[in-house]
């Protein structure tokens, strides 16, 4: 699949751009999946050579659809048994509260979704929280016609067409997927927006209900409980404003509510297993920070 130069445009408006070793492929989305996205890419390798990144908690649920090698493995960081993981080949991740290794072994081709939790959870059609720091394959989640769409998608090898694939069938299942409720949705819209600044307690007010009930909803349709949402969210805005020319550790642990360097520190050790300087070194991309 040759393309010239370091960046192109092909028909129906799919753009190719070159990062690194890899080909990244995107399209402007649908509107009717525009409220349920936060990224949606396909992926392939111009040299084939093994990899491993350290996925990091973003607050949202990722779809992988594999189009060429499998992974080799896939595995929380904090899992002691490495044999625990297994060989995935299309996967989906719930929301996480800690990273993630993947390792490759080279000739990846994938289209790559983040969803909001609430997209996610009209997609998948599955209570959020039985995917909660969990990959899996998905085929488990969205049944058999999932496998039927990874083989149409890879025997196709225009990307516009493939796009036209999936672009139907997210639109299909989102159609005739679970409504998350209003309060939920709205708790969700106070939390992101604050960067998780805003207290559990406030928000259950604002919602009008009773803070134990709004944590039991809450999880079932997002994954995390609200309190560990706002820890995700402030720890991802953190790690967005670090990896920006010029960032000052002090003005972010200040900008993100953080109390002080050494909070921000643990939060980084805890969510990530590493420093906000080697994260913003490393210019994470869609919650992967290379290895």
């Amino acid at each position: 699949m040759p393309v010239a130069g370091s960046a192109g445009t092909t028909g129906l408006g799919v753009e190719m751009t070159r990062v690194g070793n890899r080909w990244r492929v995107t399209r402007p989305w649908p509107p009717q999946l525009r409220p349920f996205l936060h990224s949606y890419a396909g992926y392939w390798e111009a040299a084939a050579s093994p990899y491993r990144v350290r996925l990091v908690p973003t607050g949202r649920a990722v779809v992988v659809i594999n189009l060429g090698e499998p992974f080799a493995q896939v595995r929380r960081l904090a899992d002691a048994d490495p044999n625990n993981s297994q060989v995935t080949g299309s996967l989906v991740v719930g929301l996480e509260d800690g990273p993630r290794v993947c390792d490759h072994p080279g000739g990846q081709e994938a289209i790559r979704l983040e969803l909001t939790p609430l997209g996610a959870f009209r997609l998948f059609a599955v209570p959020m929280s039985e995917l909660t720091n969990r990959a899996v394959e998905l085929g488990d989640v969205l049944g058999p016609q999932a496998g039927l769409l990874v083989e149409h998608l890879a025997a196709t090898s225009d990307w516009g067409a493939r796009f036209d694939l999936l672009d139907f069938a997210l639109s299909a299942r989102l159609a005739r997927g679970p409504e998350p409720a209003p309060e939920v949705r709205h708790a969700w819209r106070l939390l992101s927006r604050s960067g998780g600044a805003i207290p559990v307690g406030r928000i259950a007010a604002e919602v009008g209900w009773s803070q134990g009930y709004l944590i039991r909803r809450f999880t079932e349709q997002i994954g995390l409980t609200p309190k560990t949402s706002a820890r995700v969210l402030r720890f991802h805005r953190a790690v967005r404003l670090l990896t920006r020319e010029g960032a000052n550790p002090t003005d972010v642990t200040a900008a993100c509510g953080f109390y002080d360097q050494a909070h921000l520190n643990r939060e980084f050790r805890a969510l990530a297993g590493t420093t906000p300087g080697r994260m913003a070194a490393a210019r994470v991309a869609e919650g992967a920070l290379p290895q």
